[in-house]
């Protein structure tokens, strides 16, 4: 038996409970020269904010991280910060190796971040206890902050987390991107339900098979482009319309299978593509990425005025 306990009182569990919800992810837009354009960076989380989005993850893959230097995931932290204005949690994306991750970490608690997402370790050889040692030095590096842990690894139970939560109590949430709501069911009940918020991590296209057995968030590239779409999919699990659900499920699904096309590997270009096309952002990414080439910026138009007719942008 799991023993699961909160203080609903504490700044934790508060935290746990605004988590709870979509977890945008935004861009980060480019300017022609390949620099950073931080003022359209501020506009489009402004944009966020105004929609009604509760949580924001600068430095998440849709921001393009693996792409970003040290410079510009800590600048990307406190724009997101100043723009969000407290009217959004801000959960600030680290990884790489644990020294880095720690100072990023600890940066973004100066910047007044609220959480930090931890990517999935990218080295190539993951030990069980390897793993967990590797958050617990995070997490235990900024106690204040709220930890989620980015899990893409089906090989990761929910044994393991568990102990890693037993050791460092500020790791409250999974974002759990492995495609396999079955496999998620299991590891979200051996390591607590209730004990952290379990966040669909593959957006739009898992939220609802995974709200079913547990998620109560999904994190979505998506709403940078259509929030409305994105808003109503989420008061639809809430309110458990699973019929509602699928009809919104079917307006985003057509957008979030070319970003999954390929291994995921126009993720970013899909998003910003359709932001260029209603004037909201460049469509500029860093390699490895691409820009779309023309027959699918084509699509993407025709989807953009397909949610325009829908009211969803």
């Amino acid at each position: 038996m799991i023993l699961e306990t909160h203080d609903p009182a504490s700044p934790m569990e508060a935290l746990r409970d605004r988590l709870a919800t979509i977890i945008a992810i935004p861009v980060t837009p480019f300017q022609e020269d390949g620099s950073v354009d931080w003022d359209n960076h501020a506009a489009l989380i402004r944009r966020l904010v105004e929609h009604g989005v509760d949580a924001i993850t600068p430095n998440g893959n849709t921001g393009e991280f693996y792409t970003l230097t040290e410079a510009e995931t800590r600048r990307s932290v406190e724009s997101a910060v100043a723009a969000a204005g407290g009217g959004a949690a801000v959960m600030a994306g680290v990884g790489l190796d644990v020294e880095s991750a720690v100072l990023a970490a600890r940066h973004a608690r100066g910047a007044g971040a609220d959480a930090v997402m931890v990517h999935q370790p990218v080295h190539p050889y993951r030990s069980v206890e390897g793993w967990i040692e590797y958050h617990r030095n995070i997490a235990d590096a900024v106690p204040e902050l709220g930890v989620v842990l980015y899990v893409r690894d089906p090989r990761i139970s929910g044994e393991q987390i568990r102990a890693l939560g037993e050791r460092s109590p500020n790791v409250i949430g999974v974002k759990y991107a492995v495609p396999d709501p079955v496999r998620f069911a299991g590891v979200a009940r051996d390591a607590g339900l209730r004990r952290f918020v379990w966040i669909a991590g593959l957006a739009e296209l898992s939220a609802p098979g995974y709200w079913a057995v547990g998620a109560t968030g999904f994190t979505s590239g998506l709403v940078n482009v259509a929030p409305g779409l994105a808003t109503a999919l989420l008061e639809s699990l809430r309110r458990a319309d699973y019929a509602r659900a699928m009809t919104v499920w079917e307006s985003a699904r057509t957008f979030e299978e070319l970003r999954a096309a390929d291994a995921s590997a126009d993720n970013v270009s899909v998003v910003k593509e359709a932001l260029a096309h209603l004037g909201l952002s460049g469509r500029a990414v860093r390699p490895p990425s691409r820009v779309l080439p023309q027959d699918l910026r084509e699509r993407i138009a025709g989807l953009v005025g397909q949610w325009r007719q829908e009211g969803w942008l």
